[in-house]
């Protein structure tokens, strides 16, 4: 399998690929390439969309050329905290923040809640998140403001009363529930409108079915964070605890 930075040939072929409609896993295997290099290769340019590959190739050559101008601007800079390959976390992070991007959330966003997953403390204050992104404090409070409102991260204040952005276990598992519940409720207004259009009429079994497969799918959702939350949220001290003695 090839390995290192894509070729100008090889954006050719995923342009050629997103033409036709192929899967991102499918341009991949042609390639062989990892489906993630596809994907973060896609997302970085534009989009399926909007993805040319002479524009998408310049673009990296450009990347690349401020990334070494910065290297040898700053030759003294500290190394990554527990011996980590700084290219290598940087590669990660933007991977990361195009699965978000993926799954709806705007580019900005996205960025921020990866980097609040990929820092070892969990949290981070709003200039703590402007300084590691280089961004703007506004577009931190935007990010921030519609994260929280989702329920991917929460607030909490610090002992120095600095107001602090937390992603961790128990925030998952409360964004796993307003799935559920906002699902539940796709499901319950499906079920209104069998009364409303006559309970013997295609559309009414239409969207029985509908509220069936949501309301299975919901407690499903429900059922799995409550299990996960109990099982692997649980401390290591407690499990020894809980095992059985010989």
């Amino acid at each position: 399998m090839p390995g290192g930075r894509l070729t100008q040939h090889e954006r050719q072929q995923i342009a050629l690929g997103l033409a036709d409609g192929l899967a991102y896993a499918e341009i991949a295997r042609r390639l062989e390439r990892p489906t993630s290099t596809v994907t973060r290769e896609v997302m970085r340019n534009g989009g399926p969309t909007a993805y040319r590959a002479d524009l998408a190739h310049r673009a990296t050559e450009h990347r690349a050329h401020r990334r070494r101008k910065a290297a040898s601007r700053n030759p003294g800079t500290p190394p990554q905290a527990h011996g980590r390959d700084a290219e290598a976390v940087r590669e990660y992070t933007e991977m990361f923040t195009t699965v978000f991007m993926q799954s709806g959330l705007p580019k900005m966003t996205a960025r921020v809640l990866a980097g609040l997953y990929t820092t070892d403390a969990g949290s981070l204050t709003a200039s703590e998140l402007a300084g590691a992104l280089r961004i703007s404090p506004a577009s931190v409070s935007k990010a921030v403001a519609f994260l929280e409102s989702q329920g991917l991260i929460r607030r909490e204040r610090d002992e120095r009363r600095r107001e602090r952005y937390v992603v961790d276990d128990d925030v998952m598992y409360q964004s796993m529930m307003a799935s559920a519940r906002a699902t539940a409720h796709l499901g319950e207004v499906a079920r209104q409108g069998v009364g409303i259009l006559g309970p013997d009429t295609p559309a009414a079994a239409r969207l029985e079915n509908i509220a069936r497969f949501v309301d299975f799918v919901s407690e499903s959702i429900t059922r799995a964070a409550d299990q996960a939350r109990e099982i692997l949220h649980t401390k290591p001290e407690t499990l020894k605890c809980l095992s059985p003695t010989r």
